[in-house]
């Protein structure tokens, strides 16, 4: 068995201790499994209007109108009374769209703008709460109302539902917070990206139960029911052991960091845990400390190059993916193919983030899935599997951006506002998929028209990524000056041994056992 050993005089880091883990060791295997089902089931509750909400052909049932097109019928002086839909029990013909698209692809939109607020909700309530106990909350909420939509007649009660699910009911947040806290710095890309996967199979696992149940109530409550087992994480997940620290409780961490221990057959000094440093801010006022994150230049425009990276990505990933069903071909396979290039994508992007770090991998994202973008409408009609091979390729890059993007953004902050910016950053980037569910109706004006977009945002999102320090060689901050200091040679290991910190310090209490090494 290996030991962590220490003086009673020497401070123990939390990296330090959680470094004797080893990412393949029993408790981390348990705590993959776990956080994988969480992203698997948020992958599909996220995407899943694109089945449920599908488009469905129609004519007018009476056969006078020789010409069914809404167009003509809007100018026509004759009203439709009843409408023939190809499918009798979808979406579009049970609340009688007809001539109403707008009101099918608002199902998107709302999903998306539920988000948007929800994150604005979830990711403070994550930093006060604590990760587990908001995972266990949006787990089972998200459940419970996405059951609930599959049993209303009325379409502005359905919208409703959609919202509310979307805005209390997603753990992802959460979720990923706990991910890259509950291992050593240096390992938490390796694992966050490995948990990932968990998203890229609820990806592969919706259009399949779409094509297995085809009905969509039915295919609601078959997502949805499993969410009932977030109860049971009440029992089989731990807390962030970081999160805890920052909150005052040490003997919980220490609780946690033994039982993971004890699990992986790894020995620690006693001395060690009771040695570990941390910064408590259990007694200062929440706005203060998001106050002083956005009173620092350097915080506020991380904060706005972090927005640019959220709304491009959202945009371009959602409406890429919303257009993907339109392509030629069998819409399921569609959707599941631009899903399968994220599995060696995730695999490139590990590799690229650990050898040229974060930033170089963001902007080559960025600027080749532009290029793909803006080429593709471009693409001869007469070659249409170079249409779709280009449109796969920049869905793989707008993947990887989203993926660089969530956890760049988390590297950026510090712990006791790391969830509530990153979810600020999310919650407000959301803009872009609210936006992205209309993107079909661009192709009325031109077919090209929605790629052109996709491949502007992505090359402005590019530009901004010029101005982000790069984070990959520095531990996760713990407060503001250590946020500040970050791209910098050894910038958190330097702030924390030096013996002045910035004003803002005076708002964090500080654990006196460690004074000596702040």
């Amino acid at each position: 068995m290996s030991v962590v050993k220490t003086s009673d005089k020497k401070s123990t880091d939390l990296d330090d201790v959680l470094k004797k883990f080893k990412i393949c060791s029993r408790y981390y295997i348990e705590c993959m499994v776990l956080i994988f089902l969480a992203y698997m089931s948020n992958s599909m509750y996220s995407s899943n209007f694109v089945f449920v909400a599908e488009e469905v052909g129609y004519r007018c049932k009476d056969e006078r109108f020789e010409n069914n097109s809404c167009a003509a019928l809007r100018n026509s002086s004759e009203v439709c009374t009843e409408w023939v839909y190809d499918n009798p029990y979808s979406f579009v013909a049970e609340f009688q769209l007809a001539c109403q698209e707008w009101k099918r692809t608002l199902v998107g939109t709302v999903h998306s703008f539920g988000y948007m607020i929800g994150l604005l909700l979830v990711g403070p309530l994550s930093d006060r709460l604590g990760r587990k106990m908001v995972i266990v909350m949006t787990g089972v909420l998200g459940g419970v109302l996405g059951v609930a939509r599959s049993f209303t007649s009325y379409y502005w009660v359905y919208i409703l539902l959609e919202f509310l699910e979307a805005a209390v009911g997603d753990s992802c947040s959460p979720m990923f917070m706990l991910t890259i806290e509950m291992v050593p710095s240096d390992k938490r890309l390796l694992f966050q990206m490995l948990c990932s996967y968990g998203y890229t199979l609820g990806s592969l696992t919706l259009p399949l139960m779409a094509w297995l149940v085809p009905y969509w109530r039915n295919l609601l409550r078959v997502i949805f029911t499993p969410a009932v087992f977030f109860l049971f994480y009440i029992f089989l997940l731990d807390e962030s052991p970081r999160w805890l620290l920052s909150k005052g409780k040490k003997d919980e961490a220490i609780a946690i960091l033994e039982k993971a221990a004890k699990k992986n057959k790894v020995k620690l000094d006693r001395n060690a845990l009771d040695n570990l440093s941390y910064e408590e801010n259990k007694g200062v006022n929440f706005i203060q400390l998001l106050k002083d994150t956005f009173t620092s230049p350097a915080l506020l425009k991380r904060f706005f190059i972090c927005l640019s990276w959220w709304t491009t990505s959202t945009f371009v990933n959602y409406g890429m993916t919303i257009n993907s069903v339109s392509l030629q071909g069998n819409k399921y396979i569609n959707f599941a193919l631009i899903t399968v290039v994220d599995i060696p994508g995730n695999l490139i992007i590990t590799y690229l983030l650990i050898r040229f770090k974060r930033k170089v991998p963001l902007i080559f994202s960025f600027v080749f899935a532009a290029i793909l973008c803006l080429s593709q409408p471009f693409v001869p009609s007469n070659l249409p599997w170079l249409s779709i091979l280009l449109f796969m390729i920049g869905k793989l890059m707008s993947s990887s951006y989203f993926a660089i993007t969530y956890i760049f953004t988390s590297e950026l902050f510090p712990t006791y506002t790391r969830n509530s910016m990153h979810a600020l950053c999310s919650s407000l980037g959301r803009v872009g998929s609210i936006i992205a569910p209309q993107t079909p109706l661009l192709m009325a004006y031109w077919h090209g028209l929605p790629s052109l977009v996709f491949g502007l945002a992505s090359l402005l999102a590019g530009m901004a990524t010029l101005f982000a320090p790069d984070t990959a060689d520095d531990a996760l901050p713990d407060n503001v000056t250590q946020a500040e200091a970050l791209g910098k040679h050894n910038s958190c290991k330097k702030e924390i041994s030096s013996p002045t910190l910035s004003k803002r310090k005076e708002h964090v209490i500080t654990n006196e056992k460690n004074n000596s090494r702040l």
